[in-house]
């Protein structure tokens, strides 16, 4: 347990000893043909019913109460409050006998006059723990009795408001240690938190129920003082710290030099069990690679990539990722899937083989961003949310295999190599069972085997299509289907670049329908956006994270395709984000606003470290810089800065928890680097087009009214565009198309220059491409009003074998 302030650890041992949470890692016709109740001994009125009667029936013929408390006809015994949300986790929840109230003034206003504490439990959809404690406790009368005799309940999902899951999260671990969901917290009624935990199993939970009780009866003055000084102290840990100071290359160098600390030589990945990917390091150790030409950073994520590829953590039969592993092998997975999890490691395959040329990365790339169009995608184009652990009532079922179902399915040759691919064997078991995981190198398997490699590798596509055909016949685990704004936006930025680096135009058909529709469903009509979209409805508030991740997938597809709207629309979020959540007191953009669904939080928290995804910071850092880049728009470079130095004393004491917004850091600093890259205001593009005949094709796109200057210029003193790199061949040398020679306005020499678009052949020595590298591209722009400063793009050039 964390002490918070003197007196505090002291005073919650006191009254709640021992009571550290436990951290884990059909149709039917809708009918209410009887009575029913908000929770057990709750009173009733009938208006309340009548509402709560007409939000039922509205469900639909299909609607199935998720409950043991039933009648004979199907119909629940309770329906509470939750029936009216617009969230699965919480619909889940709206049979409890439980009186639950969702986050808002009602359950605040309630807990007032009723003069009772608040009990606030935070969850997920797709959280098997928060299964279990729904299950053992929730759906327990007699606990539900003490919660609604002496409680108000508040369920909230943690997905619908990050600012409120924050917030609380940074109090159970300032108590506790340690976090994780389902999330438990015990408030005031102005929302300050006095105690909390994560899962309780129901005998510990009833008993420090009743303590609280007791201790709010008796004490009520210390846990209020309590809970002052504790809301003080999670406020104070949610705000960026220390004096601004000059961010540069050793922050970069320490961030990298810590991530590599923590690498795990033999597994892949960082740190011991449980394990989970750690997207935004391998995000920045990418970046490294290709910004400084790291071979360490390079060797570590390759590494990585190939033993979670190769892992129960990936799903070798449909694609995509599960959350995390409970083993340090990433053998034994948690079994649900997230979106944020296929969109970052789609990014990282798909990066790490243009770096590598290891096309095996871009062929688990390319089956992640097929999971999520063939299972995660809704008929109008959003993404979906999530895909939970459990089917049949059992973590991992869907999953799962034995040799037995295997044999069934396949024929016997084809089982014999499903077997041995995917090492499925009586004694290899989980619970009986087998995750399949590719059991050795490929080579090997296909010496084993007796066949050619490329046989070897159609069979195993054959084969797993078939087995996933029969696998859909199982139970399905259940799939959230809400849109979340913030996730969709980085499945477009995947989708995006999963175009460009594959060379397929239909990841970008996916990606634009998915923004179109994504702008039309969580756009108001006073220009204020939604953050979710569920069962036709949109609603929730957006947030800062919202407003950043889509504004980076609209600059993703500003980069694939050119479509002004694209950078309009970046416009208009980044302008909103400023407006709405900038500190201008203290720097650093807030999570969310003061009141987050009519009630206000015990503090306004930011949402500063990089966790599971890079935090809403650190999108906003390259989000602001890249606007800059592609617009001129010195506003944006200005805000950029102002980030950056809010955060440069936090950057210097744990560098590594801002890896992606490091990232950002550094195209601010030291210019972007990429296929792609923009100059002079936006005004000037540049990009990598092509690689054949051992040439590379750099074609630079220049607006209307500008121009660069030639190659050899006429005039001694102006800058000529120039083509550098450590891999030219010089005996070949540099090819530069014909200039044209204009006299200006503010001219009177003729000037030798370059307009519209141009292509500069670079000729490769093979001898030294046998990896990815950069190329220097000197320009300077100019129109007929003013000449800029002259510029130094860093245009990357993919490993050899990512051109084939």
């Amino acid at each position: 347990m964390t002490v918070v302030k003197n007196g505090l650890r002291l005073f919650l041992v006191c009254i709640f000893c021992g009571f550290s949470a436990h951290v884990s890692t059909a149709e039917s016709t809708i009918s209410i043909s009887h009575d029913f109740l908000l929770g057990v001994g709750i009173e009733t009125s009938n208006e309340t019913k009548k509402r709560v009667k007409r939000e039922f029936q509205a469900k639909g013929e299909n609607y199935k109460p998720r409950t043991k408390f039933l009648y004979a006809d199907g119909s629940p015994r309770y329906i509470n409050r939750l029936i009216f949300e617009d969230s699965p986790y919480l619909i889940q929840h709206a049979h409890n006998p439980v009186n639950w109230y969702p986050w808002g003034e009602a359950a605040f206003q309630a807990a007032r006059e009723s003069s009772k504490p608040i009990f606030l439990s935070i969850g997920y959809s797709t959280c098997h723990w928060c299964h279990v404690m729904e299950h053992e406790s929730f759906e327990n009368e007699d606990i539900a009795r003490i919660l609604n005799r002496d409680y108000i309940a508040i369920k909230v999902d943690r997905e619908q408001r990050p600012d409120v899951d924050a917030t609380f999260m940074r109090a159970v671990t300032l108590i506790s240690g340690g976090g994780g969901w389902p999330m438990s917290s015990f408030l005031t009624s102005d929302g300050k938190p006095f105690f909390g935990g994560t899962y309780f199993p129901p005998e510990r939970f009833t008993v420090l129920l009743n303590r609280i009780t007791d201790a709010w009866r008796t004490q009520k003055p210390r846990l209020t003082e309590q809970s002052v000084r504790l809301s003080a102290a999670v406020s104070n840990s949610l705000e960026v710290q220390g004096k601004a100071r000059t961010v540069g290359e050793k922050d970069y160098a320490v961030a990298v030099e810590r991530i590599l600390g923590r690498f795990d030589a033999e597994h892949g990945g960082f740190g011991l069990a449980p394990k989970f990917p750690q997207e935004p390091y391998l995000f920045l150790l990418l970046e490294n690679a290709r910004r400084n030409g790291d071979a360490q950073s390079l060797r570590s994520v390759d590494f990585t990539l190939q033993k979670m590829a190769d892992g129960g953590i990936h799903d070798q039969i449909g694609g995509g990722f599960h959350r995390y592993a409970v083993d340090r092998s990433w053998r034994v997975p948690h079994f649900e899937k997230m979106l944020y999890n296929q969109a970052a490691l789609a990014r990282i395959y798909l990066s790490a083989f243009e770096l590598t040329g290891n096309r095996a990365h871009a062929e688990v790339g390319k089956r992640v961003l097929n999971y999520v169009v063939r299972e995660m995608t809704s008929p109008q184009g959003g993404f979906y949310s999530a895909t939970d652990a459990d089917s049949e009532g059992e973590e991992g079922r869907f999953f799962v295999w034995t040799p037995a179902q295997i044999a069934k399915i396949l024929n016997p040759e084809d089982a014999r190599i499903a077997e041995a691919v995917w090492g499925i064997s009586e004694e290899e078991s989980f619970e009986g069972h087998n995750i399949l995981r590719v059991a050795k190198p490929m080579d090997e398997l296909a010496a084993d085997l007796n066949l050619p490699m490329t046989e070897l590798k159609a069979r195993i596509v054959h084969i797993g299509e078939e087995l996933r055909v029969a696998r859909n016949l199982r139970e399905h685990p259940l799939r959230d289907e809400k849109n979340i704004v913030e996730w969709n936006g980085m499945m477009i930025t995947a989708m995006a670049e999963g175009s460009r680096v594959l060379k397929n135009s239909e990841y970008l058909d996916v990606a634009t329908k998915a923004a179109d529709w994504l702008w039309s469903m969580s756009k108001q009509a006073d220009g204020q956006f939604h953050r979710m979209h569920f069962n036709g409805r949109s609603s929730i508030p957006a947030n800062q994270l919202d407003f950043a991740y889509f504004a980076e997938a609209m600059l993703a597809l500003y980069d694939v395709d050119g479509d002004l709207k694209w950078l309009e629309r970046a416009q208009t979020l980044a302008d909103q984000m400023i407006e709405q959540y900038w500190d201008a007191a203290n720097g650093g953009f807030y999570m969310g606003k003061v009141l987050v669904g009519g009630a206000r939080l015990p503090t306004r928290p930011k949402d500063i470290h990089d966790g599971a995804t890079p935090s809403g910071n650190s999108v906003a850092m390259r989000v602001l810089t890249k606007l800059w880049y592609r617009t001129g728009d010195d506003r944006y470079r200005r805000q950029a800065s102002k980030l950056l130095a809010a955060f440069s004393g936090s950057l210097a004491h744990s560098q590594d928890a801002f890896s992606y917004m490091l990232i950002g850091a550094g195209e601010l600093l030291w210019g972007e680097v990429g296929t792609l890259v923009q100059a002079a205001r936006g005004n000037v593009s540049a990009r990598i087009e092509s690689f054949t005949d051992n040439t590379v094709s750099v074609v630079v796109d220049i607006d209307e009214g500008w121009h660069i200057n030639a190659h050899e210029p006429i005039q001694d003193y102006l800058i000529g565009t120039h083509v550098e790199g450590a891999l030219i061949d010089e005996q070949r040398g540099v090819v530069y198309p014909q200039p044209i020679t204009r006299t200006l306005g503010f001219q009177r020499e003729a000037l030798a220059l370059y307009e519209h678009s141009l292509r500069i052949d670079v000729p490769i020595d093979q001898k030294k491409y046998d990896r990815s590298a950069l190329l220097t591209l000197k320009l300077q722009a100019c129109n007929d009003e003013v000449c800029l400063a002259p510029e130094s793009l860093k245009l990357f050039i993919a490993h050899p074998s990512s051109y084939l």
